[in-house]
Formats: C-alpha cells, structure tokens, sequence
C-alpha cells in the first residue's frame, strides 16, 4: 500500500510556478509525493519540507536540494530563519491527515479499526484523543464537537460522553463509538463519526491554531510574485484560506484604504476553487473533498 497518494499533483506543482534556482516550502511533507515532483523540477533552488510525524522519515528523498525539517508548520518562520532565509518563492500546504495516518490501525485516527484512542500527528507530544475524551469538561467537549465537528448534536454527545466515563473511561476508539452509537443517524453514519472523530483530532493537534499561524506567517515570507498554494479538505480550513486570499485577512473583514481598494497582500490565481476530475476521484478517494486555492504575493 502506498504511504499516501498526493492530491491533484498536477495542478499543486503548476500553481507554484516553479522557478528552478528559487526556495521553496512543503509544509505538509507526508509521503513525499508533492515535494519529488518539486525537486524534479529544481536545479540549483532548494526545497524545505515540515511535518512533525516520524512516519514519514522512510520518505525522505535523496537530494542535494531537500531538506527536511521535523516540526510543526506554525514553526514555519523561526525554523527557515535558522536555515538563513527570511523569504521563499513558494509555499505548498496539503492539510489534514495523510492516508497513512488513517490507515495505521494503532493510531487511532479512524473509527474504522479498534485501537487505543491516540489521534497524535506527533506521537511525542503529551495530549491524546483519550485526555481529551475523558478529561475535557462536558462544556468544552461541547464546543469542540461544535467548532471543530460543526455537529449540531454537540451538547448531547458531550453529556453522553462525560456519562460514560463515570462509570469507566473511554479508551478505544471502538468504545468512543459503541457509547455515542444511539445518536448517529442511520443514513449518515460515517459522515457524523467522521465530524467526532476529527472534531477530537483538530483539538488534539491544534490544527486550526496551527494553520492560523503558518498562514500568516507564510504570507509575510513569500517573495514578490511567489506563489502560496493550500489544499484544503473540509470547510474549517478552507474558510481561513479562502478569507485570507480573497479579502487580505483571516477572519473575513473586508478593509479598504483611502481609495477603497482592499488591503491585502495577495492575489487570487484561481478565482473559482479547484477540484479533482471525475477521474481522480474515482481513482482517489480522498481527492472527493479536495479544495484547492492558489495566490500570488502582490
């Protein structure tokens, strides 16, 4: 099984427009897949990979122009600091979680395996789907399955939880399921596990928090005409993304100058977001959710 089939590969390596002597950045590095398409495009130019998983050091390419950074992307500004760069040429981000993280059965990820409920993308790191599961209050269990999961049912799920966990804790993600099992809706079954669970995983990670910060940061460090490409998988991430490269800000706020025109420091490439073809999809499954928005440094 391959460690993770990259996402609309095409159109991420194009929308960079790759410059073979520039910098680039592959926040999201995973199994590689976007960053050796990069590289094979590369001659003097130097590509910078993050991810905080140790998974993915099997991956890492053999090449003079790679290096690899373990950490989370937030870091983004302090670790290329380190390497003696204050810009980049371009920015690649594909969100979320790999394939591979999913289908390794211990960690936990997936409501499809019977595992320990972990949900860590860096497995050193203290807080686990199971702190969180039987730690959290019912109040803020509440707020995350509805921030995070925009689940409507989130008050009740979080009652029923904290319910459980007096009587015993809840360790697997198959117990998580059996104790919340009456609320899923029969049609929707793996959809609404599938907003619990990544509810839980947004928190554990703080993915969103983290996202925030290697956007703003990422802006600041793109050179004039590069290019910051993120793919995003569900409406969460993609509103960050879409507030910030159409009206100049995270939240959304449209501010004018004295002109009236927008303030901001990038400009759409894509003015309609891109999907995957029919045939990607029913090649890839993971591509179904795929969002991509592309913007250049003004």
């Amino acid at each position: 099984m391959a460690y993770h089939k990259p996402v609309l590969l095409t159109e991420c390596i194009e929308g960079l427009k790759i410059n073979p002597n520039g910098i680039y950045v592959d926040v999201t590095f995973g199994g590689g897949g976007h960053s050796n398409e990069i590289l094979k495009i590369l001659d003097n130019g130097k590509l910078y990979a993050f991810d905080r998983d140790s998974d993915v050091l099997q991956n890492i390419p053999n090449d003079k122009n790679f290096k690899l950074i373990k950490s989370n992307y937030k870091h983004i500004k302090r670790f290329l600091r380190k390497e003696g760069l204050s810009k980049v040429d371009g920015i690649l981000a594909d969100l979320g979680v790999s394939s591979h993280q999913f289908d390794v059965h211990d960690r936990g990820f997936s409501f499809r395996f019977d595992s320990a409920l972990d949900m860590r993308m860096d497995v050193s790191s203290s807080l686990t789907a199971r702190n969180v599961v039987n730690e959290y209050s019912e109040e803020d269990l509440s707020d995350i399955f509805f921030h995070y999961g925009e689940l409507r049912k989130s008050r009740i799920l979080s009652k029923i939880i904290v319910q459980k966990r007096k009587i015993s804790s809840i360790k697997t993600t198959t117990e998580l399921v059996n104790t919340i099992n009456h609320l899923v809706p029969e049609k929707k079954r793996n959809q609404f596990l599938s907003q619990v669970f990544q509810s839980i995983r947004i928190e554990v990670n703080d993915e969103i928090e983290s996202l925030k910060q290697m956007l703003h940061d990422g802006v600041d460090l793109l050179n004039r005409g590069g290019r910051f490409v993120v793919m995003s998988y569900h409406s969460l991430e993609d509103r960050l993304v879409k507030n910030l490269f159409k009206r100049g800000n995270l939240s959304g706020e449209i501010e004018k100058d004295f002109f009236g025109n927008i303030i901001k420091d990038l400009k759409e490439v894509n003015t309609k977001v891109i999907v995957a073809s029919e045939k990607e999809q029913l090649d890839n499954s993971r591509s179904r959710s795929a969002k991509l928005r592309i913007a250049e440094k003004i």
